[in-house]
């Protein structure tokens, strides 16, 4: 490079020394057409980024504290922590999406003994899809994804602790309750994995169909405990052995329907809302239900009110309530900050 500019100078000067009778506007002449051609070469050329990054994090907080309450309640303490990452990748007809969602939050109540928290949320949920669209005026795309849904730590049922006699203990102590509780989920039981290919349509920027009939994935419980209540299959080898054994996996393939829609008001106001549809070829015909939906408002730059609904049916899973259907929503006013990447232009080699 220094070679380069050396003898471009050295050029640049012979020709105005030849051109002009006075060296000294040649020389003039000859600096700045050198400085022009510096700067035109220092300017980077701008390199296209097919990229697009965001990460949020939120963090929730509750608290409630009582003294000589006459109405009654418990000093409880609630802390929700959510991350919520994308990672886009478009360049002509193709698309690769991904996106991972976590939330973890725990609960303490002054009904039990510290340190005995339980778990308020609990989520894992990874999506990625590829996708190609089949023209550039076209509303269609075929597309392969991958899902993965699970929880991070055990969750449990807080049952009343017991004596000998069956009548509950006075001043139970936190070893007693840790008998007494009853496991209901932990990770990877259960873990839901899918793979689908099938086809999308786009009609509008808020709303994408995702029609996959060739659709399989796996229900993975490891506790050995609650495999019967996710639905696992037994073990016919082992139905001779005292009590049954469960296998630790289900494998299905079926199709998938899965609709999302994203609304955005004004950088202010957004709703998404997520519905997958799934039925199995392999078994009895049934049909599993995974509804999402989240509502934010942005109150300002750090802080904003959110409500996140989940809805669940699946016929394997043995709840309480005969219908089976399952339904949990949280409410909260949280500190937020949203990452996006700036992406710098790079020197084109």
């Amino acid at each position: 490079m220094k070679r380069t500019m050396t003898i471009l100078c050295l050029s640049l000067l012979c020709y105005a020394g030849f051109a002009q009778d006075n060296p000294l506007d040649a020389a003039k002449e000859a600096a700045k057409a050198v400085e022009n051609y510096t700067q035109k070469e220092e300017e980077p050329a701008p390199v296209p980024s097919y990229w697009k990054n965001s990460f949020q994090f939120d963090l929730g907080l509750n608290q409630t504290g009582l003294f000589n309450w006459a109405a009654g309640g418990y000093n409880t303490l609630t802390i929700r922590t959510a991350l919520d990452a994308q990672m886009n990748y478009a360049r002509d007809l193709t698309n690769w999406n991904n996106r991972l969602q976590m939330e973890f939050g725990f609960l303490y109540s002054s009904d039990k003994p510290w340190p005995l928290f339980q778990t308020s949320s609990d989520r894992i949920y990874l999506e990625s899809k590829f996708s190609y669209q089949t023209s550039s005026t076209s509303k269609w795309k075929y597309t392969a994804g991958l899902d993965f849904r699970s929880q991070f730590a055990p969750s449990y049922k807080y049952n009343t602790p017991v004596g000998e006699g069956g009548s509950a203990i006075k001043d139970p102590t936190v070893d007693d309750w840790k008998n007494a509780r009853e496991l209901k989920s932990s990770f990877l039981s259960p873990a839901y994995t899918n793979l689908a290919l099938g086809i999308e349509w786009v009609p509008t920027s808020w709303l994408d169909i995702n029609i996959s009939p060739l659709t399989g994935g796996f229900t993975i419980v490891t506790e050995g405990t609650l495999r019967n209540s996710y639905g696992m299959p037994e073990i016919q080898e082992a139905a001779g052995t005292e009590g049954k054994i469960y296998r630790p996996y289900a494998f299905q393939f079926g199709a998938q329907v899965k609709t999302d829609m994203k609304f955005v008001v004004n950088n202010v106001f957004k709703f998404e809302t997520q519905l997958v549809l799934f039925t199995d070829y392999l078994h009895e015909p049934y049909l599993r239900v995974n509804w999402d939906n989240r509502i934010e408002w942005q109150l300002s730059r750090l802080f904003k009110i959110g409500v996140n609904t989940w809805l669940i049916y699946d016929p394997w899973i043995k709840t309480e309530k005969a219908h089976g259907v399952q339904f949990k929503e949280s409410a909260a006013i949280s500190f937020t900050y949203t990452f996006e990447p700036v992406h710098r232009h790079r020197r084109k080699l």
